[in-house]
This record gives structure tokens, C-alpha cells and sequence, in this order.
């Protein structure tokens, strides 16, 4: 398994676990706000899972030849 193909992934769930708790921990009470911002956390996380990583290019040779 190599962990940079999931690495984006688990950054986002990571950072999404971090909303989702902080709201909570800050008045020990959710309410419909916080409950909708952990969603969308949550579905930030999902479509930064659904979105591929970028491939890497070649690097270009400048040829200085004119």
C-alpha cells in the first residue's frame, strides 16, 4: 500500500475530525450550526478523496540553442 496515493485524504479527514471536535469541546453542546459545519467537513474530506492527485510531469529542458 503506498501511503501518498491516500495522503491527501487522510490530511482532509484529519482536518475534519479537528472541526468536528472543536465544535463540540467549545460549549459541550452541539448545535445545528456546528452539526452542519462537521458535515460539511466531512464531505470536504470525501471530495478531496474523489478528486485524483495530479500526475506528476517531466521536467522541461530549456534548450538555449536559437
Amino acid at each position: 500500500m503506498k501511503i501518498s496515493r491516500y495522503a491527501k485524504t487522510i490530511v482532509a479527514a484529519l482536518f475534519a475530525a479537528i472541526v468536528a471536535v472543536n465544535g463540540a469541546v467549545s460549549d459541550d453542546v452541539f448545535t445545528a450550526t456546528e452539526i452542519v459545519n462537521a458535515v460539511l467537513a466531512v464531505l470536504t474530506a470525501l471530495g478531496v478523496y474523489a478528486v485524483p492527485n495530479a500526475e506528476q510531469s517531466k521536467p522541461q529542458r530549456i534548450d538555449d540553442s536559437h
